[in-house]
Protein backbone atom coordinates (compact mmCIF):
# COMPACT_ATOMS: atom_id res chain seq x y z
CA UNK A 1 0.00 0.00 0.00
CA UNK A 2 1.47 3.63 -0.99
CA UNK A 3 0.11 6.84 0.52
CA UNK A 4 1.45 8.33 3.52
CA UNK A 5 -0.32 5.09 6.06
CA UNK A 6 1.69 2.52 6.63
CA UNK A 7 0.28 -1.09 7.75
CA UNK A 8 -0.72 0.00 11.69
CA UNK A 9 -2.46 2.85 10.40
CA UNK A 10 -0.34 5.64 11.66
CA UNK A 11 0.84 8.69 9.09
CA UNK A 12 4.11 9.01 7.76
CA UNK A 13 5.90 11.85 8.19
CA UNK A 14 5.76 13.61 4.37
CA UNK A 15 9.05 14.35 2.65
CA UNK A 16 8.16 16.32 0.17
CA UNK A 17 8.34 20.54 0.03
CA UNK A 18 5.82 22.14 -1.92
CA UNK A 19 7.70 24.53 -3.91
CA UNK A 20 4.72 26.40 -5.48
CA UNK A 21 4.62 29.19 -3.09
CA UNK A 22 8.11 29.91 -3.57
CA UNK A 23 8.05 30.10 -7.32
CA UNK A 24 4.87 32.57 -7.04
CA UNK A 25 7.31 35.11 -4.75
CA UNK A 26 10.13 34.43 -6.87
CA UNK A 27 7.94 35.66 -9.84
CA UNK A 28 6.49 38.39 -7.94
CA UNK A 29 10.17 39.50 -6.99
CA UNK A 30 11.28 39.37 -10.26
CA UNK A 31 8.64 41.65 -11.62
CA UNK A 32 9.10 44.20 -9.13
CA UNK A 33 12.71 44.40 -9.69
CA UNK A 34 12.22 44.08 -13.73
CA UNK A 35 9.63 47.32 -12.99
CA UNK A 36 11.71 49.29 -10.38
CA UNK A 37 15.10 48.68 -11.86
CA UNK A 38 15.27 50.99 -15.15
CA UNK A 39 14.07 53.94 -12.61
CA UNK A 40 16.94 53.68 -10.53
CA UNK A 41 18.94 54.58 -13.39
CA UNK A 42 17.11 57.73 -14.52
CA UNK A 43 17.87 60.98 -13.16
CA UNK A 44 15.14 63.15 -11.86
CA UNK A 45 14.45 67.23 -12.93
CA UNK A 46 14.68 69.15 -9.24
CA UNK A 47 14.64 72.86 -9.07
CA UNK A 48 17.97 73.42 -6.69
CA UNK A 49 17.30 75.85 -3.82
CA UNK A 50 19.86 79.20 -3.55
CA UNK A 51 21.53 79.34 -0.31
CA UNK A 52 24.11 81.46 1.23
CA UNK A 53 27.22 79.90 2.40
CA UNK A 54 30.35 80.76 4.49
CA UNK A 55 33.37 81.25 2.27
CA UNK A 56 36.03 78.90 2.76
CA UNK A 57 39.29 80.26 4.71
CA UNK A 58 42.68 79.16 2.61
CA UNK A 59 45.60 80.00 4.69
CA UNK A 60 47.02 83.55 3.72
CA UNK A 61 50.68 81.45 2.45
CA UNK A 62 49.50 79.93 -0.28
CA UNK A 63 47.76 81.62 -3.32
CA UNK A 64 45.02 79.30 -4.65
CA UNK A 65 44.86 78.78 -8.88
CA UNK A 66 41.78 79.34 -10.16
CA UNK A 67 40.70 77.71 -13.26
CA UNK A 68 37.72 79.47 -15.17
CA UNK A 69 35.47 78.59 -17.95
CA UNK A 70 34.08 81.48 -19.72
CA UNK A 71 30.70 81.65 -22.00
CA UNK A 72 32.37 80.68 -25.13
CA UNK A 73 33.82 77.55 -23.46
CA UNK A 74 37.92 79.02 -23.31
CA UNK A 75 39.98 78.26 -20.28
CA UNK A 76 41.88 80.74 -18.12
CA UNK A 77 44.37 80.37 -15.20
CA UNK A 78 44.42 82.82 -12.65
CA UNK A 79 46.96 82.54 -9.83
CA UNK A 80 47.82 85.59 -7.58
CA UNK A 81 46.60 88.64 -9.86
CA UNK A 82 47.98 87.08 -13.53
CA UNK A 83 45.62 85.73 -15.33
CA UNK A 84 46.50 84.34 -18.91
CA UNK A 85 44.21 82.05 -21.72
CA UNK A 86 45.60 78.49 -21.91
CA UNK A 87 44.29 75.93 -24.36
CA UNK A 88 42.36 72.63 -23.18
CA UNK A 89 45.37 70.48 -24.27
CA UNK A 90 48.00 72.53 -22.29
CA UNK A 91 45.94 73.51 -18.75
CA UNK A 92 46.69 70.14 -17.42
CA UNK A 93 50.45 70.93 -18.03
CA UNK A 94 50.25 74.19 -16.63
CA UNK A 95 48.05 73.05 -13.49
CA UNK A 96 50.30 69.66 -12.68
CA UNK A 97 53.70 72.40 -12.49
CA UNK A 98 52.01 74.14 -10.44
CA UNK A 99 50.69 71.43 -8.01
CA UNK A 100 54.19 69.75 -8.35
CA UNK A 101 56.08 72.72 -7.37
CA UNK A 102 53.55 73.64 -4.28
CA UNK A 103 51.02 70.61 -3.36
CA UNK A 104 48.89 72.28 -0.71
CA UNK A 105 47.63 74.87 -3.40
CA UNK A 106 43.86 75.12 -3.34
CA UNK A 107 42.52 74.83 -6.99
CA UNK A 108 39.29 76.24 -7.58
CA UNK A 109 36.87 76.16 -10.54
CA UNK A 110 34.86 79.07 -12.00
CA UNK A 111 32.53 78.04 -14.06
CA UNK A 112 30.25 80.71 -16.20
CA UNK A 113 26.46 80.28 -15.83
CA UNK A 114 25.69 79.57 -19.12
CA UNK A 115 28.75 76.66 -19.40
CA UNK A 116 27.05 73.31 -20.64
CA UNK A 117 27.72 71.10 -17.23
CA UNK A 118 29.40 68.41 -19.14
CA UNK A 119 32.55 71.00 -19.83
CA UNK A 120 32.76 71.94 -16.04
CA UNK A 121 33.04 67.88 -15.53
CA UNK A 122 35.14 67.75 -18.17
CA UNK A 123 37.62 70.34 -16.63
CA UNK A 124 37.74 69.05 -12.93
CA UNK A 125 38.24 65.44 -14.63
CA UNK A 126 41.80 67.25 -16.41
CA UNK A 127 42.67 69.01 -13.36
CA UNK A 128 42.00 64.92 -11.32
CA UNK A 129 45.06 63.85 -14.11
CA UNK A 130 46.73 67.02 -12.98
CA UNK A 131 47.66 65.48 -9.79
CA UNK A 132 44.78 67.69 -7.83
CA UNK A 133 43.07 66.02 -4.84
CA UNK A 134 40.28 68.37 -3.96
CA UNK A 135 38.75 71.07 -6.17
CA UNK A 136 36.76 73.42 -5.43
CA UNK A 137 33.96 75.33 -6.53
CA UNK A 138 33.32 79.12 -7.22
CA UNK A 139 30.10 80.75 -7.11
CA UNK A 140 28.44 84.16 -6.91
CA UNK A 141 26.38 84.72 -3.03
CA UNK A 142 22.76 83.43 -3.21
CA UNK A 143 19.84 85.86 -2.45
CA UNK A 144 17.98 85.33 0.99
CA UNK A 145 14.37 85.05 0.69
Amino acid sequence: MQGPFNRSGQRRPMAEINVVPFIDVMLVLLVIFMITAPMLNQGVDVDLPQATAEPIDTPDSTESVIVSVDQDGSYYITLGEDTTSVAPDELAKRVSAIVQRTPETPVMVRGDRNVAYGQVVTLMSTLQRAGVANVGLISEPGQDE
